[in-house]
């Protein structure tokens, strides 16, 4: 019911100023499917919606070690080989890869069935630390929640971040996470207010992203040393306070990018780099397109 609950919130309706999408769940056969909290859902399309789909995603289901039916992988391999999308979060994974679309790939599953999967499937490189993997057409998610972070990224790579973001704020969700991030972290446990502090501290790092921010000063406005903050940092997010920067001021440069005719510029000035220079390489070390592209491909511009 989660992963329900999740691709059906990213894919729902967010207003006329968001793209709308024509959204559906199929089952091998039509009718009322059980689910793990004991709620059926009285699903109306079969597997023939998924041959005129842009995007499948298997959802995770309690059975995930049997492997699904003939019809299903012959529709999924369809799918693929027609030119759609084809994704998979959690222990969904495990549908693909008895499709064959994982074979001589890289993917990625809930952490606690990593092994079973790597066990059932050589030919697949399964990386149990990842949020999600992006293999071009065929892209694999972590468990649980991290289905929010391959639906996110989905919309990113696809419609750009500035609608990624949007939603994500619809959904009051932090707007990107990186794929690499881990995807387990040992749950952070309040200590004296520091979780709080952090929060302040990443908030005003938003609202002061032109400024350089050395870890230093993050330090400073959470009232801890550098050592302690970075080793907090790292285990309330998955991430190092330089790449949480890095990865937020790229996310703002391509909505910026995306929504505004600002010159590269004033854009890099605007997300804290020192140069448009300094922006392009790391766009294109990051994202593989310099600045000017990636606008051209979300605005046809000249």
């Amino acid at each position: 019911m989660l992963a329900v609950g999740i691709v059906s919130e990213v894919f729902g309706p967010h207003g006329e100023a968001l793209p709308g999408f024509d959204f559906a769940l199929c089952a091998e056969r039509p009718g009322p499917v059980r689910t793990d909290l004991g709620v059926p859902l009285a699903l109306t399309h079969g597997l023939d919606r998924l041959a005129v789909a842009d995007l499948v995603i298997a959802l995770p289901g309690a059975e995930f070690r049997t492997p699904p039916a003939p019809a299903v992988l012959d529709a999924l391999s369809a799918a693929y080989e027609r030119g759609a999308l084809v994704a998979a979060h959690c222990v969904g994974t495990f549908a693909l890869a008895a499709a064959g679309l994982l074979d001589g790939r890289r993917a990625t599953t809930h952490w606690r069935f990593a092994d079973l999967l790597a066990d059932r499937h050589p030919d697949v490189t399964v990386e149990p630390d990842a949020l999600y993997i992006d293999e071009g057409r065929v892209i694999t998610g972590a468990g649980a929640a991290a289905g929010f972070d391959l639906c996110l990224h989905l919309l990113r790579r696809e419609y750009g971040a500035a609608t990624a973001n949007a939603i994500s704020r619809d959904m009051v969700l932090p707007s990107h996470r990186e794929g690499g991030q881990a995807q387990y972290l040992a749950a952070p446990v309040p200590e004296g207010g520091q979780d709080e502090r952090l929060a302040e501290v990443l908030a005003w790092a938003r609202a002061h992203l032109h400024e350089p921010l050395p870890v230093a000063e993050l330090a400073r406005r959470a009232l801890m040393s550098k050592r302690s903050f970075a080793r907090r940092f790292t285990a309330a997010t998955g991430t190092t306070p330089h790449a949480w920067l890095r990865s937020l001021r790229l996310s703002s440069a391509e909505e910026l990018l995306e929504t505004t005719d600002l010159p590269v510029e004033e854009i890099a000035r605007r997300v804290g780099y020192g140069s448009a220079a300094v922006l392009r390489e790391q766009f294109v070390r990051r994202r593989g397109v310099p600045p000017r592209s990636y606008r051209r491909s979300f605005t046809n511009a000249p």
